[in-house]
């Protein structure tokens, strides 16, 4: 089996403010990619946590390093892991965790708390993970963010990032992180870090969402991808309804889904949601308008891409 792996880097409303900056957002997106095939010898989990964790690093996503400002000027992160096995765990209003990903997935590998709620430093100590300075977790754009969301504007970014992937032995993973939205009370949690709304992994299917979390949650819409599947619907027709519920529940967004077939579907009902894949055809393509059929094969990808492991 040709593994496959697909990430995210959030839903939103407007494209980047420019071509260049599209251009680094797009090669940001293909090395979470070669970052997750580097770890695809250790399966699925790994090269999920290990896409996500890239993602966190780089500061033009909401995760991490570069999340949206809460309303208080911090960073609260909530992030998820979970396998086609069941193994699973999620971290939420954590701070001072460079990379909550790793925490989630540590916790998933303990057998401990499947879901763990602030009380950041003694999350670090049960990992392992060095707590950071929060305040070096905040950018000067998430400033000027908060700044603008002060004086009511609107920011136009409902972001997440996340990673599903099938290995060559079959297994099947998802990640999500998130910094949530700007100006949110401090202990909000959002979809990510809730199994079966925006996180979610069986033996049919992994799926990692975007967007408004409250309508996610509502309707457990990653779940929900999975529950049509096992009822024998088409992806494009399980993703679809999952994602007009969301609508219909007040919420804008996306999901990225891979079965255990390597079929993988990518729907969004916002404008933008960023994207990045590798599959069957051996090369890393991204994509930034909902709408685009999407692939267009980077210079990073295109000089570092060969046959699918």
């Amino acid at each position: 089996m040709r593994p496959v792996l697909v990430v995210h880097g959030g839903a939103g409303p407007a494209r980047p403010a420019s071509g260049e900056a599209e251009a680094a957002i797009r090669r940001d997106l293909a090395e979470a990619v070669d970052a997750g095939l580097a770890r695809l010898a250790d399966g699925a989990e790994a090269a999920c946590v290990a896409a996500v964790a890239h993602l966190e690093a780089c500061e033009a996503f909401n995760a991490g390093t570069g999340s949206s400002l809460a309303a208080d000027g911090g960073v609260w992160c909530d992030a998820a892991v979970m396998t086609g096995d069941g193994r699973a765990a999620g971290v939420a209003a954590v701070q001072g965790l460079a990379h909550p990903v790793r925490a989630a997935h540590a916790l998933a590998r303990s057998g401990g708390p499947v879901l763990w709620a602030g009380h950041s430093a003694a999350l670090a100590e049960r990992t392992g993970l060095e707590l950071v300075d929060p305040a070096s977790m905040v950018t000067e754009r998430q400033r000027r963010r908060l700044a603008a969301h002060r004086r009511g504007a609107s920011p136009a970014a409902r972001g997440t990032v996340g990673a599903v992937c099938l290995d060559a032995a079959g297994a099947l993973a998802a990640a999500t992180s998130t910094g949530g939205y700007v100006g949110k009370p401090p202990g909000r949690v959002g979809d990510s870090p809730i199994l079966g709304a925006g996180t979610w992994a069986s033996e049919r299917c992994a799926v990692s969402a975007t967007g408004d979390g409250e309508a996610f949650m509502r309707t457990l819409c990653a779940y929900s991808v999975d529950v049509q599947l096992a009822a024998g619907r088409p992806l494009a027709d399980a993703l679809t309804e999952a994602l007009e519920a969301v609508r219909a529940a007040g919420g804008l967004g996306g999901a990225i889904c891979v079965t255990a077939a390597g079929e993988i579907g990518m729907p969004c009902t916002d404008e933008v949601m960023l994207r990045a894949w590798h599959g069957a055809h051996g090369v890393t393509r991204t994509a930034v308008a909902a709408k685009d059929p999407g692939a267009t094969r980077t210079a990073r990808a295109a000089h570092s891409a060969g046959p699918a492991p």
